[in-house]
């Protein structure tokens, strides 16, 4: 972790701001604006871009990913320019937690791969390069997407070590324990040979 420089009052703000931030389901978003019905009651229910892309519209999948991406990386870069490194961090981790348990929809948001993503290449880009990296490697091997998000989020803080970033490893390590939280019925899918492949109609 940075050092604490930034006043509490401030970090609370941050946090506050990061998790409004995050907490925008530009799923449903997207897809009610693409006149793709409910989001919630198409395919797993979730609201990521993975179960966007089940509607049938990849430009719907891309601009989900592409901005639940970035507003985890938009909470870290403006906290970090207008505060300081301890605030970005703070920014990010609550911009997740926003992605994953959203207030507008009970708490009961998305996965938060892509938003994870997008806080770690803005916290440290190398970390954020070597996490995709490891999930685009792992999709094409396992073919599974799920697995891919596992893999990139349980390896993300060796990655920060290895990298030099040992800064980040310990916010990398609580996301990826909140990522595998998310993901246990994927985990039992997996476990059991059942967890769809990617290609297929119906993935994880």
């Amino acid at each position: 972790m940075p050092p604490i420089e930034t006043a509490w009052t401030l970090l609370l703000l941050w946090a506050a701001a990061g998790y409004l931030l995050g907490s925008v389901p530009f799923g449903l978003v997207i897809t009610r604006a693409f006149g793709l019905g409910d989001l919630r009651a198409i395919g797993s229910g979730n609201i990521g871009a993975t179960n966007v892309l089940r509607t049938g519209s990849k430009s719907a999948a891309a601009a989900t990913l592409i901005l639940d991406s970035g507003k985890g990386a938009a909470a870290v870069l403006l906290a970090r320019a207008m505060a300081g490194e301890d605030a970005a961090q703070v920014a990010g981790l609550a911009a997740f937690l926003g992605h994953c348990f959203p207030v507008w929809l009970r708490f009961n948001g998305g996965k938060g791969v892509a938003t994870f993503l997008g806080t770690l290449l803005a916290l440290a880009w190398p970390l954020g390069v070597a996490a995709c990296a490891t999930w685009l490697a792992t999709a094409a091997i396992a073919r599974i997407s799920s697995l891919a998000a596992l893999v990139a989020a349980v390896l993300s803080p060796f990655w920060a070590v290895l990298l030099g970033r040992g800064e980040v490893a310990v916010l990398a390590a609580a996301l990826a324990l909140v990522v595998l939280w998310r993901h246990g019925d994927n985990i039992a899918r997996i476990r059991a040979g059942t967890e769809p492949r990617i290609g297929r109609k119906r993935e994880g």
